[in-house]
């Protein structure tokens, strides 16, 4: 049962409810929906609900999800959802203790563990990557999948599923970074892999199989159940709606006997509520406390903290902007040391020619040459149109955008391809370094009608607007 994947064993449990086959599947998972629960909702308690609501649902929607060829990313989703039903009070609560907390603690980032900073956001960044790239860090770094197994998996190679996994990883330290918490690309690979799945607590798989088993059989037995009772006389229909009533019932008092423990358990978390809604008031007093600061020269004990705070605060800017910079040079550094490699091949400017469309390098060299020589019937059919560059071309008129480009163009005495990046089959883009202007930057270029064409300089935050379908 070992060699069967996850869509043999559910379509096993689908069709013949094969008790076996699902608890297979909840033992090769469960370890990592319980760790996933564990960060949402901060209990270990809370977090065994919530993994038990999730292989509920998944024994419920089996057939459903019997040809889905990788399960980790459905499970990750809906043990999100679960645990926002569940616990979003606890949830907001503890989010805002970590921003007191950490407005009260002096700035130090470098002192702080990794995982301690990223665990809060750590799910939530997950879910917000695409479907393939979320699919791809779940394999590799929450079910410790190799490269070759994720690429049988998706159906890919051995390298384009490593390359897929790369991308995701610093796709994902970009979205953490946007909500403060900076971690390079190999602290944030080895904090996950550490300690993103940890053991579930013994003895819940089998308490989900035979939950999640149980409930799917009450279903099965009522819909039979319900089928036969249209045929019977009046008094059997009598009996057997009280059998159902009483086997649906059983486990409806078992339910609401936990919603019952888990308000006993919310009352404390309303008295602090009712404690943080006091915050906003202490803030304002605060503030005023801050601007009695500048209106005496002998600040008092509260003011000089706030005096500390707003120090602290310009110091932590002034340590984003250097951060800034480092990466900004990281990155130049990265160019410089490309441009140097006698292996990337150089295609001096007199050189230029027009080589056609067939490939995005040849169509990237074919529009340089038309702006170069300044054909405007070239240059016209070497854009994509609705793209960047032909926004450009309509906005002005040929001769000014020409004598535009051929001044930029004059300071330019070759171009190397640095990277070619295959978005999709109908989409590339390309790191192009121009030699004498000593600038890179990333090219996109489209596929239409089989010939490529170039769009025009690659900005991910402002998407080009996409052509007009013929």
């Amino acid at each position: 049962m070992n060699s069967q994947t996850d869509s043999e064993l559910l379509k096993a449990y689908a069709e013949r409810r094969f008790e076996g086959a699902f608890t297979e599947v909840v033992h090769r998972h469960v370890d990592f929906v319980y760790s996933a629960a564990r960060r949402m909702v901060r209990d270990a308690h809370v977090a065994e609900d919530v993994t038990q609501g999730v292989f509920m649902a998944l024994a419920r929607n089996a057939a459903q999800l019997a040809d889905r060829p990788v399960l980790a990313g459905w499970l990750h989703r809906t043990a999100q959802n679960i645990a926002s039903q569940t616990i979003r009070t606890d949830v907001r609560r503890r989010t805002r203790e970590l921003v007191v907390a950490s407005m009260s603690e002096p700035f130090a980032p470098e002192s702080e563990p990794v995982w301690e900073r990223i665990e809060p956001f750590l799910d939530g960044a997950v879910n917000g990557l695409r479907e393939q790239d979320r699919e791809a860090v779940l394999l590799r770094y929450f079910e410790s999948k190799s490269a070759r197994e994720i690429g049988q998996i998706l159906g890919t190679s051995e390298e384009a599923a490593h390359k897929r996994v790369s991308r995701a990883i610093e796709r994902l330290r970009q979205i953490l970074e946007k909500q403060g918490i900076t971690a390079g690309a190999a602290g944030l690979v080895t904090a996950i892999s550490v300690n993103a799945v940890q053991a579930a607590p013994a003895g819940l798989t089998t308490a989900i199989s035979s939950t999640a088993t149980a409930a799917a059989a009450t279903v099965t037995t009522t819909t039979a159940a319900i089928t036969k009772t249209l045929a019977m006389t009046t008094l059997h229909k009598a009996l057997i709606v009280t059998a159902i009533a009483a086997a649906i019932g059983t486990p409806l008092f078992i339910q609401h006997q936990r919603v019952l423990t888990l308000r006993q358990q919310n009352s404390s978390l309303l008295e602090q509520k009712e404690q943080l809604a006091a915050l906003p008031e202490e803030n304002q007093r605060l503030s005023n406390l801050l601007a009695q600061v500048r209106n005496f020269q002998a600040p008092s004990n509260q003011d000089r903290d706030l005096l500390k705070l707003r120090g602290e605060v310009g110091v932590l800017r002034q340590q984003t902007n250097e951060l800034r910079k480092l990466l900004a040079e990281n990155q130049r550094l990265r160019f410089r040391l490309a441009t140097n490699d006698s292996a990337v091949p150089t295609a001096p400017k007199d050189s230029w020619a027009f080589v056609g469309y067939a490939n995005p390098e040849a169509a990237f060299q074919s529009a340089f040459w038309s702006m170069n020589q300044g054909n405007s019937a070239a240059l016209l059919n070497s854009l994509a149109p609705g793209g960047r560059e032909f926004q450009k071309l309509q906005s002005l008129s040929s001769d000014a955008y020409l004598k535009k480009r051929k001044e930029q163009f004059d300071t330019v005495t070759a171009f190397k391809i640095l990277d070619r990046e295959l978005v999709s089959p109908d989409e590339a883009i390309l790191t192009v370094y121009l030699d004498g202007a000593k600038q890179a930057d990333r090219f996109r270029l489209q596929r239409l009608d089989n010939e490529w064409k170039l769009d025009g300089p690659y900005r991910e935050d402002k998407p080009a607007t996409p052509p007009s379908q013929p």
